[in-house]
């Protein structure tokens, strides 16, 4: 069997995506138990617990699950679909630490944000795009704010944004599990090729922007192989969906409880007849966010115990990767 390092993954024939490879322990490891490997990472000057922060979909991410994402060592990045947004320019709101905002937001709103201490992200479908650029350099010309731009398939553009302003990069196009842009507009490739063409750009260049690792990831697994592959952090939308947390009532169907869950170009957002990239669905309820958040921990954790990582930056580290076939890939999935 043929062992891929990162540099062979990222000239590999074809686009991969977390599905495609696995990551291979070649290493005695040192440690005992899982609990001794530490997910803790900084990213743009927050000390986190885990590297894993939150869509800002109007169906994942309102101020309860920013303070709760905060309680638990994440990162919440607020919507900007509903009144949230209106809420935190008017009043101090604790636990609250980024919020995303529109091209068209007036940069008087901006300020009031980077003074309150807010991380930005500005929640564009496509970071290579010079209104994109305009509006990062106006907002670090005019405020000393942390700020988020995405996204990006791929590396081309990093230089520009970085000397932009951006300070981190939302990585993937069309990986969502509701969005359509792939199906739509014929745009994106997988995940792990997305990841390893940023990564290979950034450090060609000595660039010192942060990669987020957006869209496609199911579980902790990915996760994993998301750091792994380079990812400074993980923005995660579907596995955070159905939690108490989330804005929107708890619905009963079927004798089961659903929530609702849409992408953030899907037609229950815009609410009128443009184009849309976007599905709208229900998910199962799953209880307060901090399970989920608990079992992302553990997975990464005894991740990094098999790979014989203390740290993220270990993880970061490993270049032993499997590239799967497909019935490689079944073969690993539970039986029913």
């Amino acid at each position: 069997m043929k062992i891929y390092t990162k540099d062979l993954l990222n000239q590999y024939d074809q686009s991969l995506t977390y599905d495609d490879i696995s990551l291979i322990p070649t290493e005695i490891s040192r440690i005992k138990s899982r609990t001794e490997a530490k997910t803790n990472c900084e990213f743009l000057d927050l000390n986190l617990s885990l590297p894993v922060i939150s869509s800002p979909m109007d169906t994942v991410t309102g101020i309860e699950m920013a303070k709760a994402l905060t309680e638990q060592g994440c990162l919440g990045i607020l919507n900007r679909f509903d009144s949230s947004l209106n809420e935190i320019l008017t009043k101090e709101t604790n636990g609250v630490r980024g919020v995303s905002i529109a091209l068209n937001t007036s940069l008087d709103d901006v300020k009031k944000l980077a003074e309150n201490g807010y991380i930005i992200c500005i929640d564009t479908a496509n970071a290579n795009n010079n209104e994109v650029l305009k509006k990062t350099e106006e907002i670090k010309n005019a405020c000393d704010v942390k700020i988020i731009v995405g996204n990006v398939a791929q590396g081309d553009s990093l230089s520009l944004l970085e000397n932009s302003g951006a300070d981190a990069v939302r990585v993937g196009i069309g990986g969502g599990s509701v969005c359509t842009t792939s199906i739509q507009t014929g745009i994106g490739i997988g995940q792990v090729s997305s990841i390893l063409d940023v990564l290979s750009k950034r450090d060609e260049k000595k660039l010192k922007i942060k990669i987020i690792a957006d869209g496609g990831i199911k579980s902790p697994g990915d996760i994993a192989k998301a750091i792994a592959l380079g990812a400074d952090v993980v923005m995660l939308g579907r596995m955070l969906a159905g939690t108490r947390e989330t804005p929107g009532e708890v619905i009963k169907y079927a004798d089961q409880l659903w929530k609702k869950y849409r992408g953030s170009a899907s037609f229950g957002v815009k609410m009128r007849n443009e184009f849309i990239e976007g599905e709208e669905t229900m998910v199962p309820y799953r209880g307060k966010v901090k399970n989920v958040i608990d079992e992302i921990s553990d997975g990464l954790r005894s991740s990094m115990s098999y790979m014989n990582c203390v740290s993220l930056d270990e993880l970061k580290s490993k270049d032993t990767f499997a590239v799967l076939s497909n019935s490689s890939y079944l073969e690993r999935l539970p039986k029913k």
